[in-house]
């Protein structure tokens, strides 16, 4: 038993030195690229996240829109109905996972902390807590990191706070 316990111990350790080298890939390519420098402007995306949707995403222009992009990585509801009655549903899930869970995590920071601050972001996420379930709103959070993303890209500078938000 101590032996198997020994080997997992050292396959974890070699697991943990692996991932730090990735990290460290990363961030040494995040340091070089000026567009993925750009995205982690964003508050809720950090240098994974920026340095995941500059990759995946090369030219923003292929987007017409925001919602596009939010729609390419699956952050909008599925869509159904019958007799001209449109039903939303749940997510439709389609598109790059790896980009859709990174997108939902940094909204669930944003939650985090917005909860119980009277800043205009934390305003309108506090407000959406009132009305719709917390996972509801991790993904609403998200669709619109993914429409800033898309603005930011679209764009040559960096994330800038509405006006209301500022003052």
């Amino acid at each position: 038993a101590w032996r198997c316990a020994r080997l997992i111990i050292a396959q974890l350790e070699e697991a943990q030195v692996r991932v730090a080298e990735a990290e460290q890939e990363i961030l040494a390519w995040h340091r070089t690229n000026e567009v993925s420098q750009r995205l982690e402007t964003i508050p809720g995306v950090g240098i994974i996240t920026a340095s995941a949707l500059a990759a995946t995403i090369s030219d923003p222009r292929s987007f017409r829109s925001g919602r596009h992009l939010a729609a390419w990585i699956g952050l909008v509801p599925r869509q159904s109905g019958t007799g001209g009655k449109v039903r939303l549903g749940h997510i439709s899930k389609e598109g790059d996972r790896y980009l859709r869970r990174l997108l939902v995590l940094g909204a669930t920071t944003l939650l985090r902390h917005a909860r119980g601050k009277a800043s205009a972001a934390a305003g309108w996420i506090n407000a959406l807590l009132a009305r719709r379930p917390a996972g509801v709103v991790k993904v609403a959070i998200a669709n619109k990191l993914a429409r800033v993303a898309w603005a930011v890209l679209q764009g040559n500078q960096g994330y800038r706070a509405p006006a209301a938000a500022a003052a």
